[in-house]
């Protein structure tokens, strides 16, 4: 029993380096302690180099990586909104740059920071085009109407939105010819 007991501690000590050894070195019980030394210090770093791809996926990449990710593709993360709306916006990010400038850029990125669908109306000035629209007759192009749009953004609580974030959000998405008016409501109003 004696023997027994002392050959499962001795395997419990061993090694699996060993395996990478020339069979002479692999049999020696204090070439397998020894090597624990070696596989005490690597496993940890063997883990993480093991699970690397995780670490660029933001929906498992621990939260405390999630900046460092987000400063990746260069979207600023507010510690204030909930972890999956931080990674939401993360995972979104490349896809949020492809429509950059245009009413469905800012309509996705006002939809991932809000929680809500934003409303965008472009304003044209004139005649409004539509199916009953001839450009001439009843149509003209080039009013000299400023490229305006409003955003409204209809939610439960308009005071849990950051009137601020929102405008920058706006600034840094929008097309640099255009203005905006932003309209913050509540479901009722």
């Amino acid at each position: 029993m004696v023997v027994a007991a002392r050959e499962r501690t001795a395997q419990i000590q061993r090694s699996s380096y060993t395996k990478y050894l020339p069979a002479i070195y692999a049999d020696s019980d204090f070439m397998g302690r020894f090597l624990m030394i070696f596989e005490s210090v690597l496993g940890p770093i063997e883990n993480v180099v093991n699970n690397l791809a995780y670490y660029f996926d933001p929906d498992v990449t621990p939260e405390e990586l999630l900046p460092w990710l987000a400063s990746w593709v260069n979207v600023a993360l507010d510690d204030s909104w909930p972890v999956e709306r931080r990674r939401a916006l993360v995972r979104s990010a490349v896809q949020l740059f492809r429509w950059r400038g245009t009413r469905r850029g800012l309509s996705e990125y006002l939809r991932v920071y809000t929680g809500v669908e934003p409303e965008i109306t472009e304003e044209f000035g004139g005649f409004p085009l539509g199916e009953a629209s001839r450009l001439g007759l009843n149509t003209v192009l080039g009013t000299g109407a400023n490229n305006v749009f409003t955003v409204t953004i209809r939610t439960e609580d308009p005071d849990s939105i950051s009137r601020q974030q929102v405008k920058a959000i706006i600034e840094a998405e929008k097309p640099a010819h255009t203005a905006y008016r932003l309209n913050i409501v509540g479901l009722d109003d």
